[in-house]
């Protein structure tokens, strides 16, 4: 392999380690903060032990991110120097925003979140909880505020070949950016919701009667079943916004090689770039067209548009975008699934709780949101290939002088390191969870009567 394909490898692997814990830290703040203003409301202790357990996984998370992160920023001047020699304008103050207004808001105030909870009166401890969770939020905006502007830069203006300003308002809500933005926003909240559902089922199946245990369940679940259509509607949009903006993109996505009418919604397919046709396909009839155009005879634009007469293609690699994409989606409709028949579980056996089986299909869920967060990212990223920068530059105009042998070396590093680290964080997680259920004091509740109660643990 060369060294545009290596280093596009390894900046890929760096950034889908990090991107799971910020995945975490966005939403998992606000939990907390939602913990914290029950408890200063009701005084009930069950939400405070809920905060005190959550909070460990956070700052966990939170130290994960900011670590990744910054090995991440690192290949920008090592792998693609060409990138802030391009757009360095646009792209450095951008990433100095986040850190003045999200990193230093939660450097100053995650030691009062973490350790002053006792040592410092509620309101500011509610305060300093709410602060982080901004920041987390205000960090997340910067960063697709600049990935979205990637997709759709505007505002700018080309001067020998390196981009300049011209309307930061443009810039900063370019077409893209608040569809990218409530998307991975929504992203997040799932994957949070099906963390706090997961490892709150484990805390059961292994003991836990506690209350807060089982209130933790049914908020992970609520929230599960809230945001899953939401995030669904925000991924239609998001997905007519890219047909405007990068309709390569979607005909990746859908795998349609001829731009034409009533294309078919694959649910199977194996792309073939060389001959530019699918293989096994299997769809429904005009599903495609009627998702993207609300309209079964709707052409939707293909592949074949985007290669030059000379031969040139500038459009992405369609197997993994078509792939991603279908990974994404289908995960969604599991959760879908998984968090209804809780809810309506819950709501039609009250006094009874989930059963076993369903807990356990809480637990294997439990990272299901960083499975379906990197099969978008990837459908996004990928899928914006071959360029870098839209219609700005390419991937390969950006790429640095580090010879392949380096980059395969590191990348190989990094990828052991960082299958260590996803192992120890799994790990410890589950570590504090299973301590937490044998640590508290069980309040267990006595069963009904009958057989069926045998196999139910309560959530009241």
């Amino acid at each position: 392999m060369d060294a545009l394909l290596l280093s596009r490898i390894q900046f890929g692997a760096n950034i889908s380690f990090h991107i799971l814990f910020p995945t975490i830290t966005i939403a998992l703040g606000w939990v907390l903060l939602f913990f914290k203003l029950r408890f200063a409301r009701s005084g009930d202790g069950r939400w405070m032990q809920a905060y005190q357990f959550w909070v460990k996984i956070f700052a966990l998370s939170f130290a994960l991110g900011v670590v990744s992160g910054i090995t991440m920023s690192f290949q920008f001047g090592t792998n693609w120097p060409g990138f802030m020699e391009t757009v360095g304008n646009i792209a450095g103050p951008l990433l100095a925003y986040e850190i003045l207004t999200a990193f230093f808001l939660e450097a100053v105030f995650l030691g009062i979140m973490l350790f002053g909870v006792s040592r410092v009166p509620g309101w500011l401890h509610t305060l300093a909880t709410f602060l982080v969770a901004f920041g987390t939020t205000m960090s997340a905006f910067w960063i697709l505020v600049l990935n979205s502007w990637m997709h759709t830069p505007a505002g700018f203006e080309l001067r020998d070949g390196v981009a300049h300003a011209t309307d930061w308002l443009a810039i900063i809500f370019n077409p893209s950016m608040p569809y990218r933005l409530t998307h991975m926003l929504l992203a997040s909240g799932l994957t949070v919701a099906f963390l706090v559902a997961g490892i709150s089922a484990f805390r059961l199946l292994v003991g836990d009667r506690t209350d807060s245990t089982r209130l933790t369940l049914k908020v992970g679940l609520v929230l599960a079943a809230g945001l899953i259509p939401l995030q669904i509607f925000a991924g239609d949009l998001h997905g007519l916004n890219t047909l405007t903006h990068q309709p390569q993109k979607v005909a990746a996505m859908e795998g349609n090689w001829e731009t034409k009418g009533h294309v078919p919604l694959l649910l199977f397919a194996l792309p073939d770039d060389e001959a530019r046709r699918n293989d096994l396909e299997l769809g429904i009839p005009s599903g495609a067209s009627l998702i993207l155009k609300h309209d079964p005879a709707g052409v939707v634009p293909g592949l074949n548009d985007f290669v030059t007469e000379e031969g040139e293609i500038l459009h992405p690699p369609v197997a993994p975008v078509f792939w991603s994409f279908r990974i994404m989606v289908g995960t969604g409709l599991v959760m879908l699934l998984t968090s209804w028949i809780g809810m309506v579980w819950l709501w039609r056996q009250r006094s009874d709780g989930l059963p076993r089986w369903l807990l356990g299909v809480l637990v294997l869920m439990t990272f299901s949101g960083w499975l379906a967060t990197l099969a978008g990212w990837y459908t996004t990223e990928i899928g914006r290939q071959p360029w870098l920068v839209q219609g700005v530059m390419t991937t390969a105009d950006a790429l640095g002088s580090v010879p392949p042998g380096m980059v395969a070396t590191t990348l190989l590093a990094y990828l052991f390191l960082y299958a260590a680290l996803i192992v120890a964080y799994v790990s410890v997680v589950f570590y504090l969870a299973r301590k937490a259920a044998t640590g508290e004091p069980a309040q267990r509740a006595e069963p009904r009567s009958g057989a069926a109660s045998a196999d139910l643990v309560p959530a009241e």
